[in-house]
């Protein structure tokens, strides 16, 4: 079993930065990919960023890639996403999940947090 808390979310101007935590609990968060989702209100869930078990892949949608950064630590059990030059349109909620298969399709995952809020005013 693995519970996952997400912390960071907040009120940024448009062109600013965030970092978003991930904290897991259990011994088994080194066996786990991690990835990040964001769900816009009237929106479906969607990958953000995902990064391997062994912290030697990550992936990013097109519309983050070069500005979002994944990482992990798995000696404090936690996955953050640097988020450089926000736009209005990265406004939602940000959800961390874990999966063993290394996928970041949304019904491969195993565990889901329970969601940090992010504002991005213009």
């Amino acid at each position: 079993q693995v519970q996952l808390v997400e912390s960071g979310g907040g009120l940024v101007q448009a062109g600013g930065s965030l970092r978003l935590s991930c904290a897991a609990s259990g011994r088994t968060f080194s066996s786990y990919a991690m990835g990040w989702f964001r769900q816009a209100p009237g929106k479906e869930r969607e990958f953000v960023a995902g990064i391997s078990w062994n912290d030697i892949y990550t992936y990013y949608s097109d519309s983050v890639k070069g500005r979002f950064t994944i990482s992990r630590d798995n000696a404090k059990n936690t996955v953050y996403l640097q988020m450089n030059s926000l736009k209005p349109e990265d406004a939602a909620i940000y959800y961390c999940a874990a999966n063993r298969l290394n996928s970041y399709r949304l019904e491969h995952q195993n565990y889901w947090g329970q969601g940090t809020h992010v504002t991005v005013s213009s």
